[in-house]
């Protein structure tokens, strides 16, 4: 596994390096057959609606990333290349964890200040497809005080900026037909939070792999911790990253409280890695501790295309 190389300057991507907000949408949803012409056009008016939502309340910076599933990419462009890496989501099977592939042809990852703009974009493009597709999954996230999970630690420390983000992110010239696009991963867990706060402080750190308060990574961690599972190198020592825009969400009346996982890449190798080492262990069966406490319910992989490509899709 090498790391991406560099992106083509004058590609305009979409907007997956936009920074984390306070409100967000992630809908997932699936296209009946035939429905193919309908999707392209709304594709080709994501841009524009986009704006059109924004322009209302401009101070919100409303930004929605829209990506494919792999079995949708051939069926808007049976005639065209792929994404050398779009495939369907890959289920792991560990010794006590699963994590599910679940149907996903089309992702709107929706991000605003506010939760209206989100809500009102989310509403625009699901009448646009009425009747050719079906929302499978609808998941608001929110803001959780100093950029906690539900859990009470705080989530994205080790996110990638600037040009490490770019080079982490982007596809690059091992792709050329589809560079500047990106490859993103989303799971829905659903956390069992009176186990997890039945638990000691020093347990719950020794789980995750840092301090809880003042979130400081913990030099001898556990060999089963969230962090060390998730900290991989390349082949020359070099630490493989990716960018997670994760969001807390949940439900009082359903009693439903968990993280919405989403995460940006430049090949889905790296996150794919994360989640064999979590749900299999390294070595194996030494799974991820977070996994008692946290269950993934969906798992589904998609290609982000350029705001180029949406703007002028292939025939």
């Amino acid at each position: 596994m090498t790391a991406p190389r560099s992106v083509a300057p004058t590609v305009e991507s979409q907007a997956v390096l936009a920074p984390l907000t306070d409100a967000a949408i992630f809908l997932v949803m699936t296209v009946r057959p035939g429905g193919e012409q309908a999707v392209r056009d709304l594709l080709e008016d994501v841009s524009a609606l986009q704006r059109t939502v924004g322009f209302r309340l401009p101070s919100a910076k409303l930004s929605c990333v829209t990506g494919i599933g792999s079995e949708l990419w051939d069926r808007l462009f049976p005639n065209g290349p792929r994404p050398a890496e779009l495939h369907k989501f890959r289920s792991w099977k560990g010794p006590q964890h699963v994590a599910p592939s679940t149907p996903g042809d089309l992702l709107f990852h929706l991000r605003a200040g506010q939760m209206d703009v989100c809500f009102e974009m989310a509403s625009k493009i699901a009448q646009r497809l009425t009747g050719v597709a079906e929302v499978v999954d609808e998941t608001h996230g929110f803001k959780y005080f100093d950029e906690r999970d539900l859990l009470g630690f705080v989530d994205g420390t080790e996110n990638p900026t600037g040009a490490t983000a770019s080079r982490a992110v982007l596809v690059g010239d091992e792709d050329t037909e589809f560079a500047g696009g990106s490859y993103v991963m989303v799971q829905k867990y659903v956390h069992n939070l009176t186990g997890w706060n039945a638990l000691k402080v020093e347990e719950q750190e020794a789980a995750i792999g840092r301090t809880k308060l003042d979130n400081v990574e913990i030099e001898e961690k556990a060999p089963n911790s969230h962090v060390a599972l998730n900290t991989i190198e390349d082949a020359d020592g070099n630490e493989l990253k990716i960018l997670r825009d994760n969001m807390p969400f949940g439900s009082i009346k359903e009693g439903e409280f968990g993280t919405y996982y989403i995460a940006y890449a430049a090949t889905p190798d790296v996150p794919e890695l994360m989640l064999r080492r979590m749900f299999l262990g390294e070595p194996y069966g030494t799974y991820d501790r977070i996994l008692d406490f946290s269950t993934a319910m969906t798992g589904s992989l998609f290609y982000v295309p350029t705001a180029d490509f949406l703007d002028d899709l292939p025939s």
